[in-house]
């Protein structure tokens, strides 16, 4: 059960912890303005714009969101040798996350999103971006530095942070896993469509529904527990995953977790009422806070609800934005303590 003081002490142990980030980072490029009329040469509102700006994105949110924690990032990941990956590059550096972990790469591009917000609403996404494998000579240097990182850093949790742009894939999981087994680190995963199978012997799998029904092609219905709860088991019965988080957009989140006996237990925890105005980013919130958790050992049930409530924080933001630490310990001590 957690207490005002059990709080405490949890979000100040976060402040030891050591992470890897694994996955494909980029840039969120925004331009902001106002809407005030509809183009003349098509029917789309004209911005005029008033500010651009851009942010670490993708991986690197997650990134940001644990040294918000608290908690010293390893980000590992390949960008391109090209402008945006210089202003990649000086984006981490001002941010004061360290670059050791970055390759950069004559043979991809830095992937970029750029965002059109208008009147504080997004009108329009374009993505730049190469999506296909990185080469062997670029895989081999990024298991060469996660290996690096994890034999010298002591490092609490890796996180998988997967979004099919290439960084990831079946072999580098599978080194990566057996490397962290061997010396008794959490494996966390943020998984998309591509390499969803591939996370074997994880620690924590944290799926969307959609994810799950494109990863198992299967249809399920949010609003019937019994058959999440049988896609949830067939999943962990893959992936032989100790815990298996399943965010559910505004249903909250499901969670399955394998206890000492062999046995499964899960619950559904639903999600808190918020001003929901940019869900981008949620997802990367949840996974950062669910590792420190994992690395804390916390509790399954209590760190699927923490995740949750800052799950849904942070939607309360336009644009992708890391937690408020203290606003979210102030939430946590006010909603789900006793």
């Amino acid at each position: 059960m957690l207490t005002t003081e059990s709080v405490s002490h949890l979000f100040n142990e976060f402040n030891d912890k050591k992470v890897i980030i694994i996955g494909d980072v980029m840039v969120d490029s925004y331009i902001w303005g106002k809407v005030n009329r509809i183009s003349p040469e098509a029917p789309v509102p004209v911005v005029e714009v008033s500010k651009r700006e851009d942010r670490l994105g993708g991986a690197a949110n997650v990134g940001l969101n644990i040294k918000a924690l608290g908690a010293e990032p390893y980000l590992c990941s390949v960008i391109g040798n090209d402008k945006k990956g210089d202003d990649y590059l000086n984006l981490m550096i001002n941010q004061k996350l360290p670059t050791t972990g970055i390759i950069k790469s004559n043979k991809r591009l830095t992937t970029t999103k750029f965002r059109v917000i208008g009147n504080n609403t997004q009108m329009l996404r374009v993505d730049e971006e190469i999506k296909s494998s990185l080469d062997e000579e670029d895989h081999l240097k990024l298991l060469e530095i996660i290996t690096q990182i994890i034999n010298n850093e002591g490092i609490d949790v890796i996180i998988f942070q997967d979004y099919d742009k290439g960084v990831i894939d079946k072999e580098l999981i599978s080194k990566v896993v057996e490397l962290a087994i061997s010396v008794n680190i959490p494996v966390v995963v943020d998984p998309k469509k591509n390499n969803f199978l591939d996370y074997k012997n994880v620690n924590l799998f944290k799926p969307n529904l959609k994810e799950i029904k494109e990863g198992l092609n299967i249809d399920i219905n949010l609003n019937n527990k019994l058959e999440i709860e049988e896609a949830v088991a067939i999943l962990q019965q893959k992936l032989s995953a100790k815990i298996i988080l399943n965010t559910l957009s505004e249903k909250g989140v499901f969670v399955r977790w394998e206890k000492e006996d062999l046995n499964y237990e899960s619950t559904t925890l639903g999600a808190h009422y918020r001003n929901i105005t940019d869900v981008s980013g949620a997802g990367d919130t949840v996974i950062s806070v669910a590792s420190l958790c994992l690395a804390c050992q916390t509790e399954v049930v209590e760190m699927a609800a923490i995740s949750n409530l800052a799950g849904g924080l942070v939607c309360e933001e336009v644009g992708v934005v890391p937690i408020d630490k203290s606003k979210l310990q102030s939430e946590v001590i006010n909603l789900l303590t006793r």
